[in-house]
């Protein structure tokens, strides 16, 4: 992170870092409404354990600036930070700081919601378990009034993420992208919302762009769309791939797998995509016999993620499209054992 995501987070809250004299901060100054001219908006952090590792500061002043906001005496129809958590704090039966509690990450010592490492084995069965997961691993609340502790505060996490209309995430850097990691649909939490929702109402998803000076934000689909497009599906790209032997057919294949994640944590993935990745890499006689000769592994793999996505309901394919996979899935078994 280069602080996009930290300015954003106290734009929201309406709280303004303050440097000391060799410009460090470790202080913040609550703006007042008539300064900020526009309610304060309630937020939920999600952090990654290596953000929690490395910022510990910066989650510090974080906490901070949420339970400032939760504590200003405003109006609440201009502080929803203070209404959430005076409802929650009812709600809940705790105190107005404990139901303030906004930034979360992992347990000391672990990392990652596993949500990636489920789908990249393909054995999980169905979204719930998936949502599940998010929710135990990533449940441990940052608290300033304890500096160091993570303490498991699941009820608070899921009562905030239940009243989330609009989630967000920076991309800062044009090496990796949305499918060229799992790390990004692993810490999604867009089909978590839905299912904490009271009204099962999916929020609306954004991805702000910042690898250039012309930052651009769009909406997730538009982002999975448009690195679909620029990488597996763009000639330059899987050419590329493919003339780096047997690693760039299996790279092909994990960014396969890394976008159907997104189908599984946020829905975010257009039936084209998989229906022009079926057209590039199965219908064609020779890519078939490319990847198989390259990396029989990787292709028998790539395989598998389109049956698995059809089966999962994220694929509307022929019947023909099917049986031609299957067929194709035979042939790397027969090859990987040596079967003319």
């Amino acid at each position: 992170t280069y602080g996009e995501s930290l300015a954003q987070v106290m734009w929201l809250v309406g709280v303004q870092p303050v440097s000391d004299s060799i410009g460090r901060v470790n202080k913040l100054r609550l703006i007042p409404l008539e300064e900020l001219g526009r309610p304060r908006v309630d937020v939920v952090v999600t952090c990654s354990g290596v953000f929690r590792d490395l910022f510990i500061n910066q989650m510090n002043l974080l906490d901070k600036a949420v339970k400032m906001a939760a504590e200003a005496d405003e109006p609440l129809e201009m502080n929803f930070v203070r209404k959430h958590s005076l409802e929650q704090a009812e709600e809940l039966g705790v105190d107005l700081r404990e139901a303030a509690q906004r930034v979360f990450s992992n347990s000391a010592g672990s990392y990652s919601a596993n949500v990636g490492l489920a789908i990249e084995n393909g054995g999980w069965k169905d979204e719930s378990q998936l949502q599940e997961q998010f929710l135990e691993r990533k449940s441990f609340a940052f608290n300033a009034d304890r500096p160091g502790e993570l303490n498991k505060a699941d009820a608070v996490f899921k009562s905030s993420l239940a009243k989330v209309d609009v989630t967000f995430q920076n991309l800062d850097s044009s090496e990796i992208s949305l499918s060229d990691v799992s790390h990004y649909f692993d810490s999604d939490p867009t089909n978590v919302v839905k299912g904490l929702r009271k009204d099962g109402k999916k929020p609306t998803s954004f991805v702000a762009d910042t690898t250039t000076a012309n930052a651009q934000v769009r909406t997730l689909s538009e982002t999975v769309r448009l690195d679909a497009r620029t990488k597996l599906l763009n000639p330059k790209f899987y050419e590329g791939m493919l003339n780096q032997g047997y690693e760039g057919a299996r790279e092909i294949t994990k960014r396969l797998r890394n976008t159907m994640g997104w189908s599984a944590t946020a829905g975010a993935v257009d039936n084209f995509v998989y229906e022009d990745a079926n057209s590039v890499f199965i219908e064609d006689p020779a890519m078939q016999k490319r990847l198989l000769d390259t990396n029989p592994n990787a292709f028998r793999d790539m395989i598998q993620t389109f049956l698995e996505a059809n089966g999962r309901g994220y694929w509307e394919t022929s019947e023909d499209n099917i049986d031609r996979l299957r067929k194709l899935y035979q042939d790397c078994e027969d090859k990987l054992e040596g079967i003319e």
